[in-house]
């Protein structure tokens, strides 16, 4: 069963579901092996689901995406080195395709100082 709580939903029981706090964990802990690609689009995503003129259909696209980047286990392991994260990345790249109308150069511009802000600090670190 799954409870909605703002504009995320949480897991309950052993159901797994788009959730903002476990999207994020996400990013922060698999960002550099996932790769920069699967960051972006995610963060495309992410942005656009925020946006208040995104409609319902766009943003349960995007939710259902995101909730199989972050569900641990899925179709390929992430943890398999070279392919792990491939089928997240067709789950994300089939959702941009799906709601690429409302991913705006606002959208992109923002995913892209977080990028930058993440890999740069990486690389310093």
């Amino acid at each position: 069963m799954s409870t909605k709580t703002g504009t995320s939903l949480k897991t309950t029981g052993k159901e797994h579901h788009y959730s903002s706090s476990d999207f994020w964990i996400k990013l922060k802990h698999a960002a550099f092996a996932a790769g920069k690609e699967l960051v972006e689009k995610s963060l495309w995503l992410y942005y656009a689901s925020r946006k208040p003129n995104t409609p319902a259909w766009a943003k349960a696209a995007v939710y259902s995406a995101l909730a199989y980047f972050i569900l641990p286990t899925d179709t390929i392991p992430d943890f398999i080195p070279g392919s792990g994260y491939t089928d997240d990345l067709a789950a994300i790249l089939a959702a941009v395709a799906t709601i690429s109308s409302y991913i705006d150069d606002d959208v992109k511009t923002r995913a892209s100082e977080r990028l930058t802000h993440w890999f740069k600090s990486a690389k310093t670190d």
